[in-house]
């Protein structure tokens, strides 16, 4: 039976997986709209499988990253500049963001370096969220588990749904700016003790 304490965790995961769900589908649309039209359907279709394989390929050895002294430091860092990042989009609005990157970025001529340029975004995006689902729900394993599964399907089936839903209600990017932001220094603080010794 779950109790209000497992259901907070829940909850938590969900809209965890939900706004770095969303963030990773609008990093694929705006490579996408830097490369030649003809390009665009194949971009989308790597850009998101390679996220998969790499959710998928952490989520395996979630645990055991959550293990690494030092490991949650540098995911709790990399968690706070994806907050900063997402703090810009939240206040000019997807829509412009996307359009100023779009605008400011160098233009693909081809699918190579626009899928490179995607996988590496991928890596770092991919590790943020198996991190922070781990990390936020590590005390109830099967939470996890669910929460893993839940990044995938979202980045397979509900992609293009998620990044219309944030643009539609905001609100839902600014909670899960300040969950995200709450994940990353629960994980700088607990490396910290760990490898100071004691408790800050």
């Amino acid at each position: 039976m779950f109790d209000l304490e497992m259901l907070r965790v829940l909850g938590e995961v969900i809209l965890l997986d939900l706004v770095l769900a969303g963030d990773n589908a609008i990093i694929v649309g705006m490579v996408a709209s830097r490369v030649p039209e003809e390009y665009r359907k194949q971009v989308i279709f790597w850009g998101i499988g390679a996220a998969v394989v790499m959710r998928i390929a952490f989520s395996l050895v979630a645990v055991q990253l959550l293990a690494i002294t030092g490991l949650k430091l540098v995911g709790g860092l990399a968690l706070l500049w994806v907050c900063w990042k997402m703090y810009q989009d939240l206040r000019s609005g997807h829509d412009e963001a996307e359009q100023n990157a779009a605008a400011e970025g160098e233009q693909f001529d081809g699918l190579r370096p626009a899928i490179i340029q995607i996988v590496i975004a991928d890596l770092s995006m991919s590790i943020d969220n198996v991190l922070a689902i781990a990390s936020a729900a590590r005390d109830h394993p099967y939470i996890m588990v669910f929460g893993l599964a839940l990044s995938v399907a979202f980045m397979v089936f509900a992609a293009t749904w998620i990044v219309t839903l944030l643009r539609k209600y905001p609100w839902i990017g600014w909670i899960g700016l300040l969950l995200i932001l709450r994940v990353a220094f629960v994980m700088i603080y607990e490396d910290i003790s760990h490898i100071t010794g004691r408790t800050l």
